[in-house]
């Protein structure tokens, strides 16, 4: 089998799972490993609709486990392929929701696309549910542009819009708001590193962040900072302000990040170089945005307080 990336587009709760559960029943009857990653609600109907089977499929809130989309091919998908190594897997995620916000959605939208790169050489099938009822629309036309395949309750197609997956994800590398006024912007470079943890975790304090949210963001901005002196140049900028309910870190050099699926994609245990700092960063953050351009790099990180 090779894979196999369909977007369910359904209305209600009798079309979703009347998408859904046969999906996992032919998993479960082919002896394949099940995920279900999708927002609570739809957990819990999920969960009810397998009755006793819910116990052979893995189960998983997309709004915790998914709340940052740049962690969930690295943390949700592809550990839970790697966790199943030489068997085809089964899974189900949903990674828009008609709670995501304008902010989120790009990372989203490139999540989906960029799945097709990151299984593209992996046996298995991952079904995408859209609520068309609640969401956007250009949120579900961009879903036929991520999708190589369509289910409706019409029946399944190919999707006449679906696009190579750096190329659609590249129309999402979109430029960044600038920072509000009442943003402390300090220099980043070498011998400031240690300083710019220290400064970031009593930022991140005053701001009200707990001791472990604290210890996260200083871990964040150290890899990003980092990154800057290794890979970006050498100098670059760290930006913090707060906005409402959120503390928001911005790290500008003059680093490319050429490949789409960095930070999304785990380096190998035993490859040289980096690679790893942003798909960390990405664990520990709340929303990761990225723009890049040939000239310089912005990577902008929030943390809900």
């Amino acid at each position: 089998m090779s894979f196999d990336h369909p977007a369910l587009l359904y209305r209600d709760a009798g079309e979703y799972l009347a998408g859904t559960l046969p999906f996992i029943q032919a998993g479960l009857a082919a002896g394949e490993p099940v995920l279900v990653a999708v927002p609570d609600d739809n957990l819990r109907l999920i969960r009810a609709g397998l009755g006793v089977r819910a116990d052979d499929v893995r189960l998983r809130d997309m709004s915790v486990a998914g709340r940052n989309p740049g962690r969930i091919l690295p943390g949700v998908l592809l550990a839970f392929a790697a966790a199943h190594p030489g068997q085809s897997v089964r899974i189900i995620g949903e990674p828009v929701w008609a709670g995501r916000t304008d902010v989120e959605y790009p990372a989203c939208a490139q999540h989906e696309a960029l799945i097709n790169a990151a299984f593209a050489h992996r046996r298995g099938s991952i079904l995408c549910p859209y609520d068309v009822g609640r969401l956007a629309p250009e949120w579900v036309d961009d879903a036929y542009r991520t999708h190589p395949v369509m289910e409706t309750p019409a029946g399944r197609e190919t999707s006449p819009h679906y696009g190579d997956p750096a190329v659609v994800a590249a129309r999402f590398n979109r430029p960044l708001p600038d920072p509000p006024s009442r943003a402390t912007t300090i220099a980043v470079n070498e011998r400031a590193l240690a300083a710019i943890r220290e400064f970031t975790a009593g930022y991140a304090a005053a701001a009200g962040l707990d001791e472990q949210r604290t210890d996260d963001l200083t871990l964040a901005v150290n890899e990003l900072t980092t990154n800057t002196v290794e890979h970006g140049g050498g100098v670059g900028t760290l930006t913090l302000w707060t906005e409402v309910g959120t503390l928001v870190a911005q790290v500008r050099d003059r680093g490319h990040l050429a490949d789409p699926l960095a930070g999304r994609v785990s380096p190998a245990p035993d490859a040289l170089g980096g690679g790893r700092g942003l798909v960390l960063v990405n664990q520990v953050c709340d929303l990761v945005r990225v723009f890049t351009t040939p000239t310089n790099t912005t990577i902008r990180v929030q943390m809900i307080l």
